[in-house]
């Protein structure tokens, strides 16, 4: 069996409606949204409502095109019983406007992930809008049966759904077109409405003797053939035409269509598509989802019927529902770790700041001895040096002629820093970057990463940060990670459960690939160091040195 793709529409917008919404594309070209809606359908529309009333910033984007569209109105959808579908979604425009969302008109080309996480959704004239989140509800295409006259006759009557269409046609003739295993399920189920139905053969499989009993049990006439065409009399159907000859009687048809989600802007996203079946019959294609819509994409959600795709208008307005509550309900968990980082970041500076206002200078301004010892025969490049304090190692680096970017969290110890670099000679070869590690990391890649003591007494993400830090080696550059081996003798009160690894937990800790890094040294190192009280003692660090290999 031939089908033939059809995407129905009436194209019958009011003028003024269409020169509005021209205005609004150009007003809201290249805006940022909380979510973008594709697809302004009852799916799409239901989701944007739900998220204009959670004070969301969303747009709608539909091209015009509902499937739905030749119908006279929508049924089975409590309290909308009968209205026309352009209407319903007028209603829906406006609903959604009232809460402060937006709908225009136009195609969507492609959508895309930015390098920021988010995405960039890329209209047919060029212009570009993006959001944090995406809710695709593009519905799908009926592909028909290649019948002449068919296709001209969709919606009004020729149909595929009993529930949607079935009480307008109540004891009218009704024909089945078999294409598939389930006719015969179609059509008692059409017998339910009428009293004359007939199942034409056409091209589908020929129904077993056990279906064939239940059609002569139900009074389902049978006819041999393929059907040729249509007839149509006054503008409505009135008949099949058979290809061996002959007219029959039939004011309204029941066609199968393969059902294909609209999902061809969605490649660039990487979603996949599956093909949906009923009783071991292919129905159409659509994206799967979970129960709320997400998808395997992260931060992209899906509804109606484009991952549905027997789904009825009611059904696809609830999924939205769900879709939009998911989406509000993902954007708060993020807006709050966002927050609560920003929080712990406020508190750690003010920590951090507090701890280097105590004097005037809490380190020697020396670089680390493991620093000097491990990195003087590396040839000078690109360094980063984290936790950089009052500068001691980045300025040591600089005047060895590396290019240093270097990141710390107190805002009093990178001024203090900048002003010892300044009379140092090598202000113009440091980057001084203000970070808190565990929530932001300095760009680029470099040929040498220093991370010399890398600890604190307030909660830190250490393994994490060290894992970025490894990711910042270029090939054939160096990681150097130096850290204690346990409290100091003179500390007065260890913190307990306070582990501090060792080297080799370090570098389990990176999760490194087979044959990522060659380690050139990893050992437990003592030292002398003066107490507090100026008395020598002995003091065990850990050290770590790789090269990244590829």
């Amino acid at each position: 069996m031939k089908f033939v793709k059809r995407a129905p529409t009436d194209g019958k917008w009011p003028e003024r409606r269409q020169a509005q919404q021209t205005f609004e594309r150009n007003r809201v070209m290249d805006a940022t949204y909380d979510v973008v809606v594709i697809g302004g359908g009852a799916a799409g529309l239901s989701g944007a409502l739900t998220l204009g009333r959670a004070r969301r910033r969303v747009l709608v984007i539909d091209a015009g095109s509902p499937r739905n569209a030749p119908a006279a109105g929508v049924h089975t959808f409590l309290g909308h019983e009968g209205v026309p579908p352009r209407e319903l979604l007028a209603t829906g425009r406006e609903e959604v406007a009232g809460y402060g969302g937006e709908v225009v008109t136009g195609t969507v080309e492609k959508a895309e992930r930015t390098g920021d996480g988010r995405f960039r959704v890329v209209l047919d004239d060029g212009s570009a809008v993006e959001a944090g989140r995406l809710l695709v509800t593009t519905g799908l295409v009926d592909e028909l049966p290649q019948v002449a006259g068919l296709a001209e006759r969709w919606g009004k009557d020729v149909l595929h759904c009993p529930y949607c269409h079935g009480w307008e046609v109540r004891d009218q003739i009704i024909g089945v077109l078999n294409t598939g295993p389930l006719a015969t399920h179609q059509a008692l189920l059409w017998r339910q409405l009428s009293q004359d139905v007939t199942l034409y053969l056409h091209t589908g499989p020929e129904p077993g003797e056990e279906a064939r009993e239940q059609l002569a049990a139900r009074g389902v006439t049978v006819v041999e053939g393929e059907v040729a065409g249509l007839a149509v009399s006054g503008g409505r159907l009135s008949g099949v035409r058979l290809a061996a000859g002959g007219e029959v009687p039939c004011q309204a048809l029941a066609v199968a269509s393969r059902m294909t989600g609209r999902t061809e802007l969605l490649e660039g996203l990487g979603l996949e598509t599956a093909e949906q079946e009923m009783g071991g019959h292919v129905l159409g294609v659509y994206v799967p989802s979970g129960p709320m819509g997400e998808t395997a994409v992260p931060g992209v959600w899906v509804a109606g019927n484009v991952t549905s795709v027997i789904d009825q208008v009611v059904a696809a307005a609830a999924a939205g529902v769900r879709a939009g509550a998911a989406i509000n309900a993902d954007l708060v968990a993020q807006e709050t770790r966002e927050a609560v980082a920003a929080r712990r970041t406020e508190e750690l500076e003010r920590h951090w700041d507090a701890r280097y206002t105590e004097s005037g200078q809490i380190w020697s301004g020396e670089p680390n001895a493991v620093l000097v010892r491990e990195v003087s025969d590396l040839p000078p490049g690109r360094a980063l040096d984290l936790g950089s304090g009052e500068g001691g190692d980045a300025i040591w680096l600089a005047r060895r002629g590396w290019r240093v970017t270097a990141a710390d969290v107190s805002g009093v110890a990178l001024r203090r820093a900048a002003e010892q670099a300044e009379r140092a000679g090598v202000a113009d070869r440091i980057d001084w970057r203000r970070h808190d590690l565990a929530v932001s990391f300095p760009e680029g890649v470099f040929d040498l990463v220093s991370a010399c003591f890398l600890h604190s007494t307030m909660e830190m993400p250490r393994e994490k940060i060290l894992r970025r830090a490894a990711a910042a080696v270029a090939p054939g550059g160096v990681l150097l990670v130096a850290g204690h081996a346990g409290w100091p003798s003179w500390h007065p009160d260890p913190i307990p459960g306070v582990h501090f690894p060792t080297p080799q937990e370090v570098f389990d800790s990176l999760e490194p690939a087979e044959g990522e890094w060659e380690v050139l040294r990893s050992e437990e190192q003592e030292r002398l160091q003066n107490d507090p009280e100026g008395q020598p003692t002995t003091r065990t660090d850990n050290l770590l040195l790789l090269r990244r290999l590829h």
